[in-house]
Order: C-alpha cells, then structure tokens, then sequence
C-alpha cells in the first residue's frame, strides 16, 4: 500500500509542480543526527525533527509533551518526578531503579544526560528536538540501544534582541519565559534564559483535601558564545534547575481483598477510605500524607569548535549533579499502613571529542571518542504506619478451631479470638521470652533500609566513512569500540522481623510439638525476603560477589544510499549495545538464590532498515521499514515493592514509519506520521509471576507459594501499541496592516496495548486519543504574539501506566493521563 501510494504521488509530481505557487513550500530542515549539518531529507537515518515554531504553538513545555508529536516516541512520568520512562520504537526501560540505565539516551546541546528524570527540565529557548530511531550506539556512544533525542537550543547572538513570553491557564496555571541575547565584545555573545513555571493540581486527595499533581517548577541558564578567531568558537552553558511538586496522582483499577479490608468499617475491617475504581477519572486520591517531591539539577558545559582546514574538531566537556527527594504514602489508602522515603544524588561528568573532515572529495570521515565517569547514591527507607498492626491482624484471619483444640487448655483462653500473628507471637514467646505478643511483630516504624552506592566509568571510540561511489551512490561504514565498567555496593537493613521468619519451619513451634509450616496462612504477609532461603538481605561486594559489571563491544553499522533526485533511498544494518545493570531495589538477590538476580547482562541491538525520503513540490514523504531485536533485553518490572530485573532472551519488532509534511495552498501547512509496531518476545521464560496468570503461575496449595518465574515466550510485550499516529493542520491568514493569525489542530493516537505485563490486560489496556489546539494572532511590526491553546479538546480518559498496589495482594493502581487544559500566551520578541 505505502508502494502504490508513494508511486503514484511521484507520478503526480508534475502536475502538482504546476499548480503550486512558490509561497507553497516547506522550510528546509537542518538536522545533526549523524554528527554533521545534513538536511532532514538527505540524512540516511530515521529521524524526526520538531522545530521552535511548532513547540511554542503546540504548547510543547516538556519532554513528556513532546510525544505528542513524535509518534515513535513515548514519555511516561509515574510515582514520582523523577521516575519517567521514554520508548523509542517499543524499545525502552530504566525507570525507578536507578541500578538501570535509559536504552534511550537524551542529549542537550551535544550534553549526554544520564538519568531519565535530568531531561525533564522546562524546555529552554530551542532550535530543533531531533528524534532518532533505533540504535545509535555507533556515533553516540552511550546507551542508545534504542534511540536518542537531542535538543538543540538557541546560540548567543551577536544583534541584541530576545523574548518573553506569560502563560495563563486553568488549574491557576501560570508559566512566564524570558531570554535575552546580545553582543559584550566584538567576539564574544551571551543569552540569558529563565522561567517559571507553576499550575495547581488536577487531582484531590480525598484525606487532606489538598492538590496532587501541581506544577511548581523554575529554572535559569546562562550561555556565551566566544570567537576569538575566524576558525575557533567556545561556548560555555552553565544551568541550575529546581522543581518541588506534589507528585504523582495514583487511583485504583481494583480493589482486591486486602484493600476491600481497609474500607470495611470495624470491627470487619480498619474503616479507612478506599479509591473507588468506578470513579478513577475523577482523579481523587486518599493519600494519609501527600506526596512530597523535590529535584533539582545544576551543570556546566563547555564546547570548542576548530577549522584546521581539512577537518573540524570538536570537543565537549561536561559536568552535572543531580538531587531528588521524595516521600509517598505508598499504601495509596486512607489508611496509615507504610510511607516511602527515597531520593538519589548522580553526579556525572562527560568528555566528548571527535574530528569531521571537510573538502569535496569522495570520501568523507569522522572519528571520535566520548568518556563518562557517574557517581551515584541512592536509596530508600520504607516505614510502617499506625495501622499495619491492625491490617495484618486482620489478613492473617482469627486462630482456627483446629488449633486451638491442638493447644493444650490452659493457653486456649489466650488465644480465643485472636488474630493467627498474635498466636504465632504468644506461642514463640512460651520459648523465645523476647517475642512480646502484641508489640513483636508490624510495628509503625519496622520496615526496611534499602540504600546502593555505584560508581561507573564507560568510554568508547568510534569512527565513521562516507564513500561517494558516483553521484548518486553513498556507501557508509561505522566502528565503535564500547567499555563499561561499574562498581556497586549495598547497604540494606531489614527492619521488618516478621519478614525474617522462615515461616516453613517456626522453631518455637516444634518445640511445643505443634505444626511449624505456617508460609501457606501467613507468607503472604512477608513483604521483603519471605521467599528466599535465608530471609534477608545478603548485601554486597561479599566473599562470592564483586559487586562489579565490565563489559566492552564492538558494534558497527554499514548503509548503502542512492539520490534519485526527488527520491532519497536508503538501506542499512547497524548494531547497538548497552551495557550490563545492577538491580538497586530490595528484589536484589544473589545469584542462583531464589528470587530475582543481582544483575542483569548487556543488551545486544541488530536493526535492518530500508528507507525512502521524497521531496515533491510543497512538502516531503519519510518511510522507513525495519526489523528490529534486542538479544538480552533489560527488562524491568515492578512487582509491588521492588523490581524484577532479568534478561529477556530475545525481544523482537517490526513496522515501518511514515513521516510526512505538505502545504496544498500557501495559507494551510499539513504534517502526520504514523508507525505500526509488531512486537514479539521470541525468548523470554524468566518474566516476573503474578498472581492473575493462574496458568503459568499456579499456586502450590501445600506450600502457599507460586513460581518465581513465568514463560512469555511467543507473548506480545506490553507498553508496545501497534498502531500511533500523529497529525495537525494549520491554517495561517493575513489579515493586512501588518496582522497575521493562525490556527493549528493536532490529533494524536495511539491504538489499544497491555501497559504493563504485571496488570490483567483487562484492567491495563488503554489507548489515546488526544486533540490540542492553538488560535493565534500576531502582529509582526512589533513582534507580538497572542495565542489561546487547549490541550486535550476532548477530555480523554486513559492511564499512563498501572501495578499492583503495594502491600495488597490482588490489588491494582494506575496513573490516570492529564485532564483538559487550555489558557492564553501573550508572547513578545525583540
């Protein structure tokens, strides 16, 4: 279909050539995406471009907003506002553990940024978001086994000039953005930049009556452009951002028995409020405390550009730290039962330098290399509240008449109506006089200390040919030679004595000849530990364990491209790599212990892709088609409390992406993409179980326990929609006397999936369909800009994302999607 639809519209070529006037054209796009100036069109590579003009009139503030208009690209922000996730091609993990790195790497002004939550700054004063797709492990380096997306802001100026701009819009929200440019000397240029940003929350928490899901956001950013000579350019970029939000709205899908025991009032339950799973769209929360986070970001960035005549060198030097913090009632009910304090400090320092030839030769070259050293610290402590006590108590169901009528007589009256975790402690206290009944076990303030230091330190080299066989043919080669090498410890403390207990075999309770296998009735009330064989933490580096991943690769990419003038071809086999990752949460096991691993091995990335690039009077058509795998896929899956990091044997995807834009008339502009993914787990038997998948998860009715692992083999991976489409009009009028206006409509799609595999698909898939909308009205001799703006025209519902809920087994929660916005920009450029 794409075949016949692209040939015919090369053969309607002339005829539109004709009837097009010369105002009906599409700008010319300058792209970087293969570490040179190409035009988006003559680049052999799958990218997507969004200029500042499209930004600024889609309302475009984020990362996350960003998606939108990049089909292929999905951002997800989840429980806090530094835990976001971005997806290339399906392709993509590294949220909430920090242990794990993004497979797509983001890149501001050349700057890698190694953690997902330091790209989600406001964005600054930009020139172009460039979206690259599949591995680009061969000229970037770092972890791009998926994709990459780089920014591109505004250079300094050398002509004064700038630009403000407010925004004002429902939720309270209030967003000013200022920058200003302009010479200090004959060679040197500066741009200051900053802003505010600010919006009450869209969610209620039904318990404090406060919002969830604010915006409360600043940054500033001060740029200098220096020439101290025709050939040499230095730019320093200095930033500091910081963001204190309550953050994030959770509602529930389901309430399962656990969670329908905190909503029965006493004496059949704790009496505490429940989210209603009928309502979730009304987006209250019943939080006992609300969400507290707080990140902020600073860094200093220098690049020098030089002419040697035959090649220009380039070199960026980097460094960066980042803080977050945050505290969440992690129950998600009105009940006090355990609250979350994490937070993390990365600090990271980047060195890139790499030498692109010059002249009008045949043969074109770029080498180059890139070093990373990070420093992380990270952790949380999870507490229990005032009422675990009572939940357990009640999950745990009163001491059966069974054992009582084992019990010898005199203890009987002790233990009548009693719940079995007060049994179990009165009994061990016949023995063990420690154990007190009533005050051992889940206690407000037992829990766990779950802390993970990592240094890590990765370099590559790479290099890079273009051949011009003739005119038309352009033969490409690239080498990379990858290293990594990190080095983790933890310091993990079970403050929870009831998960230490071998509930298989109770000691206290053979010695008074009763049963000792009590996992079948209480295991499930063993949050950390209950299911392997020492029941706590073994941390590491230890006399088995290192605490250390190396690993180096050599990946390559090789690519044929033809010019047929009006048609660009091109066809290409690239490999991508990511490095090894250490799972820092308390599912951390040793290896072969039963549980989780320690670590996960490296990701290995093959893509055969053939593209096609038309040009035709008043606009352009992009189609790639790709088969892409990852051998070893990092996958990533929380699990409750803490993530189920394993390796995936093969996970597959093909499709294909088309990219389009046309301006039919001089007055109205068109654009739209599309992808169709087939995703597909070609290996993957060591998938987390759960408990909805009773087929490949049965429970053993003698032990009370069910496999560590399921077989997903042949499955579809969830998080991947098959079909995402993006498209928008805008139609731009003249009204004279130097006023012009403008209205742009974009919809964007994305067809029902799965979003997670540890959620029934009955309770998880979910689809988008948003429309936003922008109406403008300029005058041009003075530079103003008014514009009204609506984001999701439509009030669509959806989830972002869902899990099990905490500590509720049989229970699910989810993020619901952000509701209808809209407001006005009043925007002034000089």
């Amino acid at each position: 279909m794409l075949g016949v639809s692209l040939a015919a519209l090369i053969a309607s070529s002339p005829a539109l050539a004709q009837s097009q006037t010369s105002n009906s054209t599409v700008e010319e796009i300058i792209v970087t995406a293969t570490k040179r100036e190409q035009t988006l069109q003559d680049v052999p590579v799958s990218v997507s471009v969004t200029g500042a003009q499209a930004v600024e009139r889609a309302q475009v503030r984020d990362l996350i907003d960003l998606q939108s208009m990049v089909p292929s690209l999905k951002v997800s922000q989840f429980n806090a506002v530094s835990q976001t996730n971005f997806v290339i091609r399906g392709f993509g993990n590294g949220n909430g553990n920090d242990g794990i790195e993004s497979s797509v790497a983001v890149f501001i002004d050349g700057v890698y940024r190694s953690r997902s939550s330091s790209a989600l700054d406001d964005l600054p004063e930009i020139e172009r978001i460039e979206v690259l797709r599949g591995p680009q492990s061969t000229l970037f380096g770092k972890n791009v086994s998926a994709g990459a997306i780089s920014i591109v802001t505004k250079k300094p100026q050398f002509d004064f000039g700038g630009k403000a701009e407010v925004s004002l819009g429902n939720y309270n929200s209030q967003q000013f953005k200022a920058t200003v440019t302009g010479p200090l000397s004959e060679t040197v240029a500066l741009r200051l930049s900053g802003g505010m940003n600010k919006r009450d929350g869209f969610a209620t928490n039904v318990i404090t009556g406060n919002d969830v899901n604010n915006r409360d956001r600043w940054s500033i950013r001060g740029d200098v452009l220096w020439l101290p000579t025709d050939d040499t350019s230095i730019r320093i970029i200095a930033d500091y951002n910081k963001i204190n939000e309550v953050c994030c709205t959770v509602v529930q899908l389901l309430n399962g028995p656990a969670t329908q025991f905190i909503g029965a009032p006493a004496p059949f339950g704790l009496g505490a409020k429940i989210g209603n799973p009928a309502t979730k769209f009304n987006r209250d929360v019943t939080f006992t405390s609300d969400p507290a986070n707080s990140l902020s970001g600073k860094g200093v960035s220098g690049q020098l550009d030089h002419d040697f005549g035959f090649a220009n060198l380039t070199a960026i030097t980097a460094y960066r730290k980042q803080n977050s913090a945050s505290f969440q009632d992690i129950d998600f009910s009105g009940a006090d039962l355990a609250t979350n304090d994490l937070g993390n400090t990365i600090k990271t320092f980047t060195q890139e330098l790499r030498l692109a030839s010059k002249g009008d030769g045949p043969l074109s070259w770029l080498v180059g290399g890139f070093y990373q050293n990070e420093k992380l610290d990270t952790g949380r402590t999870i507490a229990f509240g005032k009422d675990i006590r009572g939940f357990a108590e009640g999950l745990s169901g009163p001491v059966p008449a069974a054992l009582l009528g084992a019990l010898p007589a005199p203890l009987r009256p002790a233990l009548t109506g009693r719940s079995n975790i007060y049994a179990l402690e009165f009994l061990q206290s016949l023995v063990t006089p420690s154990v007190v009944p009533g005050k051992t076990y889940f206690q407000a303030g037992q829990g766990i200390d779950d802390y993970y230091a990592m240094e890590q330190t990765s370099f590559s080299l790479f290099g890079q040919a273009d051949y011009a066989v003739t005119d038309k043919l352009t033969l490409t080669g690239g080498l990379a030679f990858l290293s990594d090498e990190k080095d983790a410890k933890s310091n993990v403390v079970l403050k929870d004595p009831f998960s230490s207990l071998n509930l298989s075999a109770v000691p206290q309770l053979s010695a008074l000849g009763l049963p000792g296998n009590l996992y079948a009735a209480l295991g499930g009330l063993q949050f950390y530990y209950g299911n392997t064989t020492n029941h706590a933490p073994v941390n590491f580096p230890n006399a088995s364990e290192s605490g250390k991943l190396k690993a180096d690769k050599v990946t390559y990419s090789l690519r044929a491209a033809y010019d047929f003038g009006s048609i660009n071809t091109y066809v290409s086999y690239s490999t991508g790599w990511k490095a090894g990752a250490f799972n820092l949460s308390s599912d951390s096991r040793p290896p072969n212990a039963n549980g989780v691993g320690r670590s996960a091995n490296p990701e290995d990335v093959t893509v055969l892709e053939a593209g096609l690039k038309a040009n035709f009077p008043g606009g352009y058509l992009n189609v790639a088609v790709f088969d892409q795998a990852i051998e070893g896929f990092q996958s990533n899956a929380f699990t409750g409390l803490g993530y189920s990091l394993v390796n995936a044997g093969k996970e597959s995807v093909r499709g294909f992406e088309v990219d389009s834009a046309y301006r039919p008339l001089p007055w109205l502009a068109l654009t739209g993409a599309v992808t169709y993914l087939d995703p597909k787990y070609d290996s993957f038997t060591g998938a987390a179980c759960v408990n909805y998948d009773t087929v490949r998860c049965p429970l053993n009715p003698a032990t009370g326990r069910r496999p560590n692992f399921r077989d997903l083999t042949g499955d579809a991976p969830a998080g991947i929609p098959k079909w995402s489409v993006s498209t928008s009009a805008t139609a731009n009028h003249n009204f004279g006397n130097g006023y012009a206006g403008y209205l742009r409509v974009e919809y964007d799609y994305t067809s029902d999936t799965q979003l997670t595999e540890t959620t029934p698909p009955e309770l998880s898939t979910w689809g988008q369909n948003n429309v936003n909308a922008s109406l403008g009205l300029i005058n041009e001799a003075h530079q103003l800009e008014a514009m009204l703006w609506v984001r999701n025209l439509t009030k669509e519902n959806s989830l972002i994302a869902s899990f099990p809920t905490v500590v509720q087994d049989g229970s699910y929660s989810g993020y619901p999607t952000v509701p209808r916005t809209y407001g006005v920009t009043l925007r002034k450029s000089f």
